[in-house]
């Protein structure tokens, strides 16, 4: 640790309340857990809503917090960055992609939250998992920024009106999962008090979504959750079919469990596919998006298998 580190999170917090961010400049994080809080309010600058952040966005791009960013993220895409490209021909990707997908359908969490998992421990774990949207339909609209016009640009503005319910408000995804949150009263765990797992999981997209050189990544990312989601969301009904979920529990679920496969194919035949015929150089970029995604993944679930199972038998 730094001298003079400790709880840089904090401090940014304060400092944006304050509005004087000279102090944070040339900070360091304590350890990882502090990087991704304090990565998590620099991408709340970004991306939360305004009606949520207030005032403090407009600190989005002072150089102090600029440096800070710029600072985390430095040291974080390192240790990403370690893991090699994926070696494959650009024609290739989709079908990569596919399978790395398929490796990972079937987590022994989502087996368990089908099969056994008691109701506490399944809304804990649904609330740290976030759905398979959470932000979403923000994430596809920032992703097809700049994307040329043609079958990847159209296939997101198609993934991006299915979030938006096809123009039916009630059908909108997020509408959708506000009424599984409301019909279980699922728990709002503060970031502060959720596991570092959690929290690398959800700043990767914030990483991603937020610098635009890795717009391959985040083709990546985004397509192995449309890949994923499916299976996951199958799992997930099964379980609260059997813990007997109220009804107005079911439809966000149970959705996803039959659309997403679709979105990930056609994530693949017209946004992967056409990509990386246009820009061969995209297609190990892609794929190590998803690896990164899948890792950060794997964390989340790995810890709920440590400290879920074991407390629920």
């Amino acid at each position: 640790m730094k001298e003079g580190s400790a709880k840089l999170a904090n401090r940014l917090d304060a400092a944006l309340g304050a509005g004087d961010l000279t102090a944070v400049a040339d900070a360091h994080p304590a350890d990882r857990r502090d990087r991704f809080l304090t990565l998590g309010l620099v991408y709340d600058l970004h991306r939360a809503p305004l009606h949520e952040v207030g005032a403090r966005a407009r600190w989005q791009h002072h150089p102090a917090v600029a440096a800070v960013k710029h600072r985390l993220e430095a040291a974080w895409l390192d240790e990403l960055e370690a893991v090699p490209l994926p070696a494959v021909d650009p024609p290739g990707t989709a079908e990569e992609l596919s399978a790395m997908a398929a490796r990972d359908r079937s987590p022994a969490i989502y087996r368990w939250i089908a099969t056994e998992a008691p109701w506490d421990a399944t809304l804990r774990f649904l609330a740290l998992e976030g759905g398979p949207d959470d932000i979403f339909d923000d994430l596809v609209a920032t992703c097809q920024v700049g994307l040329p016009l043609g079958p990847a640009k159209m296939e997101l503005a198609g993934n991006y009106w299915d979030e938006m319910g096809n123009g039916d408000l009630p059908a909108v995804h997020n509408v959708l999962y506000q009424r599984f949150v409301d019909a279980v009263d699922l728990p709002r765990i503060p970031a502060v008090e959720q596991p570092v797992e959690a929290l690398e999981r959800s700043a990767l997209l914030g990483l991603l979504a937020t610098n635009r050189y890795l717009q391959p990544e985040l083709v990546g990312a985004l397509g192995l959750i449309e890949l994923e989601a499916g299976p996951h969301c199958r799992y997930v009904e099964q379980g609260l079919r059997r813990l007997g979920a109220p009804e107005g529990a079911h439809e966000f679920y149970s959705m996803h469990a039959e659309v997403d496969p679709l979105h990930g194919r056609g994530w693949l035949d017209n946004a992967v596919t056409p990509l990386t015929e246009q820009f061969p150089e995209w297609g190990g970029r892609i794929l190590r998006g998803a690896v990164w995604k899948s890792r950060a993944n794997q964390g989340l679930f790995a810890w709920a298998e440590r400290e879920l199972l074991p407390v629920a038998a």
